[in-house]
């Protein structure tokens, strides 16, 4: 598919998680309208579009914006998606393309790791069947909810930048110290994939490039937004790992 900007050469990976790794999002979907069923009510990919990528309690606070007639404040609404949820999790399977790519990039010692703005508690229920891909990650995982690390949420860089530094030991610098010229170099050699919206922006915003692989949903919708991705992709499965100057697939 087109790209909006040349490619660059890449020496690490970051990954996102709900929607981009796992086809958790579809169950973020049926947990949420079983909640908002019992009053009538349905979430529409657009106000979906704006829970993506956002800490739980943020995305919570913008689905009820919606529903202001709801008897439920923010964290009853949780409570009740929560108990869905946990009995989905252990079915959540992988979207097509991850299994490859990162087995790839573990072969061929590309640092990667993940940074997801999901719970440390839905990581670890939503992920427990699937050890074999987390362990190429060596635990360099951070999630939205660790409180080691002070972050903004998605859009904001933060994420991508902590993550980079802590864990792939990059001199990207940090979201609130001035950022350097060696930052900037060291930013630019960074990948994000990512699924979200506000993900493109966060990966754009840190300097990084982003391949961005949308829902076909969320692409019919306007997205009003100054950054954008460097590739799109309809799947992980039509990546093309040396057109980023890593190695290419085995035959």
């Amino acid at each position: 598919m087109p790209t909006s900007s040349p490619r660059r050469t890449v020496e690490y990976v970051l990954f996102d998680m709900d929607g981009l790794m796992l086809d958790s999002e579809r169950i973020y979907t049926i947990a949420t309208n079983e909640v908002l069923g019992k009053y009538g009510k349905e979430m529409t990919w657009a106000i979906k579009a704006g829970c993506m990528g956002k800490p739980e309690r943020e995305a919570g606070m913008h689905t009820l914006s919606f529903f202001p007639d709801i008897p439920l404040d923010v964290d009853e609404f949780l409570r009740e998606r929560n108990r869905v949820q946990d009995t989905l999790w252990p079915t959540v399977p992988l979207l097509p393309g991850v299994r490859k790519l990162v087995f790839h990039l573990k072969k061929y010692n590309v640092p990667m790791a993940v940074a997801t703005s999901s719970r440390r508690r839905n990581f670890e229920m939503k992920t427990a069947h699937h050890q074999d891909i987390l362990r190429c990650f060596e635990g360099k995982i951070i999630c939205g909810d660790d409180k080691q690390h002070t972050m903004k949420g998605k859009p904001a860089p933060d994420i991508f930048l902590i993550t980079a530094a802590t864990f792939l030991g990059i001199d990207v610098g940090g979201p609130d110290i001035a950022t350097l010229e060696n930052h900037v170099k060291e930013r630019a050699k960074g990948l994000v994939f990512e699924d979200a919206l506000s993900g493109m922006q966060a990966g754009k915003r840190a300097g990084m490039s982003v391949v961005w692989v949308p829902d076909p949903n969320l692409l019919k919708l306007d997205r009003n937004v100054e950054e954008q991705p460097d590739q799109i992709l309809r799947s992980l499965e039509d990546f093309i790992p040396e057109e980023w100057g890593l190695p290419p697939y085995d035959e």
